[in-house]
């Protein structure tokens, strides 16, 4: 049967348009469509149980996104050759889309339900990422599931101050900003993204723009619904409620609640007191009532809670520890704490704590991406743990989540641009949140700052972060913007604002809104508020530690970065890598060599500076080319009958032969009565002989010739000896020099047997390459 496929186009403006079809793949799914830009191609389905599971009480949404590497051509890497699990890549990308739908679901729907997004045709043109949202909300739209409303997201950049949609990869590397937003028709209700420290204004300006994108994409979304045919929402089983239960839940205890919320207190001793509470209140209900309504009551106790607390901050504008909206909570900070790492800082506010290690390495240590949509590497990384026992909890261990992912991407997008790409080591961030109540992100982010300052990493600027948080009444129009919230105030809050940044501007951001129709002045209000509290927290930072350390600590491995023609990469790795293994060994340092535009790029790594000069040393050796008609001092390290070995003092290991003729302008007898083992003097390169084809040097052309003496023989038949070359070494054997110079000699020779005229032969001195003559 032939399809009947329906599709939507949305014009992007610019030349480049997203196309959304639906009705050729997938339609068993509850809803599918295919979302496609350029040669990028999107499979979004949509499934939700029928029934929810008995007890409940939570929407159990997945959200997966896939990248196939069928989609770019390639082959999966590792032994299986096949997807496993996914990247940290996908894994933030789930987490922009999940963030987005998650709060859009009737808080009293508990279906199973799965969203899956699947890459199956990439373009290098194209960043799929920011299409995942418009294709979850596409197939939501074409479903029956219970859904608020229609979202979508877009990645927008700024280039040369013009902002753009949806930008190709290299564009973005010529971009100031990078930033994801997602929303609906009326209200922003994500943000994440990094930027090279903007001001509060611009951000604005970039959420503005591409809400307006947004809202193109979402009527394209409602006319592919009304072309398909919206279909009637299905009907599922609600949440049971009892207005008498809330009544009696409130008028017993929320002035309580609101007495404890006031007082300001910490963590621990407010659960204690909060706790005690609901005891209270449930041991003044029957065991029938309890049993009938038991989970009605615990839930009203816990709206009942949240109203309270929410009204102390609004009514009183005090919060859950006492302080007041714009207040921080209580710093202090320490370096140097781990003795044994290369950098590290604990960073303390209130009752989260983090401890921040670096660790300094070559390029061999850098963190390989390897997606269809991306390979490379980072030089700058941070990883970010979050363990049980940092909020009082015992929980299993199951792997790095993908909360403790997206906070270390946050965090290392936040410091990252503060790196200087001339900074020559591979640079590891870790964050152990070692206590929890608020923001352990934005304490990683200054804990990363002090780490990275004290193992001497010269960062541009230091960073500091801030979560903001608000509270909202749309009934009396109330609401107030909290600086550096608790855990609690996360909880029960409408907006979850992280910022970082320098003292000139915002580095990262990452927000999430709870409730519809945030309007722009509050978030302006937001940004406003936290660009006072990341420069107060700014200030504690650089009170421990104002600059970064002028050099790594003395335990902490020094780098140097050498180049050196392509030619001798070989001649440094040697046979089987025979070379660099024993230099490495005896110099107790990592060489690392990597081969760029036809130049070899060396790294040195070591704690010794005798280590590395011992490397550089063998480096100037092997790459060491005399210049022809250059002096250069050598040391005399083998004698032999016809010259001396000599070694270049600056070049050790580099030998050529001073040949006996080359020793002194007298005649030499012997090696030994000019020079011995040992002896260190100048030479001059000749260069290349042409006839043994090897480098010639001299020692006599140094030397200032003799005054020629009118009283010696002078020979007939041959120049001056010292006009010839020297003659090859290795050559054997000689000739007759005891020729007769009359035609009857040369003729009796010539007439003499083969075997006669070779007895007569002398052979030549080969000290110094001549026979005596007759007389």
């Amino acid at each position: 049967m032939i399809p009947n496929v329906t599709t939507e186009i949305i014009d992007l403006g610019d030349g480049r348009s997203i196309s959304i079809e639906t009705g050729k793949l997938a339609k068993q799914a509850d809803g599918s469509v295919v979302v496609r830009m350029g040669d990028a191609m999107l499979l979004a389905t949509v499934v939700s149980a029928r029934t929810a599971s008995p007890g409940i009480d939570f929407l159990p949404l997945t959200l997966d996104y896939r990248e196939k590497f069928a989609a770019a051509g390639r082959f999966p890497g590792g032994f299986f050759k096949r997807e496993a699990r996914p990247s940290d890549g996908e894994v933030l990308t789930m987490r922009l889309v999940d963030r987005v739908l998650r709060p859009l679901f009737p808080k009293d729907y508990h279906a199973e339900t799965q969203v899956m997004i699947q890459l199956m045709s990439h373009d290098e043109n194209v960043m799929p990422d920011a299409l995942a949202g418009l294709a979850a909300s596409a197939a939501l739209a074409l479903s029956d599931i219970p859904f608020a409303t229609l979202i979508s997201e877009v990645r927008v950049a700024r280039i040369d101050g013009q902002f753009i949609i949806n930008p190709s990869k290299a564009q973005l590397e010529q971009s100031d900003i990078d930033m994801m937003i997602g929303a609906s028709m009326d209200s922003i209700a994500m943000v994440e993204g990094e930027m090279k420290e903007i001001s509060e204004l611009e951000m604005i300006e970039a959420i503005k723009f591409a809400h307006e994108a947004i809202k193109v994409q979402i009527a394209a979304q409602e006319r592919l619904q009304a072309a398909v045919g919206k279909k009637e929402v299905r009907t599922y089983e609600e949440e049971k409620s009892d207005d008498a239960v809330l009544a009696k839940v409130k008028e017993l205890a929320y002035d309580k609640y609101f007495n404890i919320a006031k007082e300001g207190s910490a963590k621990h001793e407010r659960s204690e007191k909060f706790a005690a509470v609901k005891e209270e209140v449930k041991a003044l209900f029957s065991e029938e009532e309890l049993l009938e309504n038991g989970d009605l009551v615990s839930k009203y106790l816990s709206k009942v809670n949240k109203e309270a607390v929410r009204n102390v901050i609004l009514d009183l504008g005090l919060r859950l520890d006492g302080r007041k909206t714009n207040e921080i909570r209580p710093i202090w900070c320490e370096v140097d704490y781990l003795p044994s790492t290369h950098g590290s800082a604990l960073f303390t506010r209130g009752e989260t704590q983090a401890l921040a290690t670096v660790t300094l390495g070559t390029s061999r240590e850098a963190n390989i991406i390897d997606r269809p949509t991306e390979q490379g590497e980072e030089r700058f990384y941070l990883h970010y743990n979050f363990p049980p026992f940092s909020t009082g909890e015992a929980k299993p261990l199951r792997g790095t989540s993908r909360r403790e992912v997206g906070h270390g991407n946050l965090a290392q997008r936040a410091l990252k641009n503060m790196i200087p790409a001339e900074v020559p080591y591979t640079v590891r961030v870790v964050s152990e949140v070692l206590e929890s109540n608020g923001s352990s992100s934005m304490a990683t982010v200054c804990a990363g700052t002090l780490a990275l300052m004290d193992a001497g990493i010269q960062m541009t600027k230091p960073v500091s972060g801030i979560a903001m948080g608000l509270i909202s009444d749309d009934a009396t129009g109330r609401w107030a913007v909290l600086s550096d919230i608790l855990g609690d105030e996360d909880h029960l809050g409408d907006m979850d604002f992280k910022v970082t940044g320098t003292a000139d501007g915002i580095t990262a951001c990452q927000m999430d809104i709870k409730i519809e129709g945030l309007k722009y002045e509050i978030m302006e209000k937001a940004l406003e508020q936290a660009r006072d509290g990341r420069l107060h927290i700014l200030g504690k930072l650089v009170e421990v530690i104002d600059t970064p350390r002028a050099e790594v600590k003395r335990h902490a491995p020094k780098i140097i970065k050498v180049t050196i023609p392509g030619a001798f990469i070989g001649a440094l790795i040697g046979p089987g890598g025979k070379v660099i293994q024993e230099l490495q060994k005896a110099s107790g340092t990592t060489i690392v060599i990597n081969e760029v535009d036809e130049q070899g790029e060396v790294e040195i790594l070591g704690t010794s500076p005798e280590g590395i000069d011992m490397v550089l040393k063998k480096i100037d050796s092997i790459i060491f080319k005399p210049q022809v008609g250059e002096s250069y001092s050598v040391k005399v390290i083998k004698m032999l009958d016809f010259g001396a070995v000599v070694e270049y003092l600056d070049a050790p290991g580099n030998e050529v032969l001073l040949h006996v003729s080359e020793l002194a302008w007298e005649r030499t007898e012997n090696v030994t009565d000019v020079v011995n083992m040992g002896d260190v003097f100048d030479v001059k390169y000749i260069g290349i002989d042409p006839k043994t084809r090897k480098e010639k040097v001299s020692r006599k052309a140094l030397l200032p010739r003799p005054p020629r003496d009118e009283n010696a023989p002078q020979r007939e038949d041959r120049g001056p000896r010292d006009d010839r070359g020297p003659r090859d070494f290795n050559r054997g054997g000689g000739r007759d020099n005891n020729r007769g110079n009359s035609r009857d000699d040369r003729n009796s020779r010539d007439r003499a047997p083969r075997e006669e005229r070779r007895n007569d032969e002398t052979p030549k001195d080969d000290n110094n390459g001549d026979a005596p003559q007759e007389s």
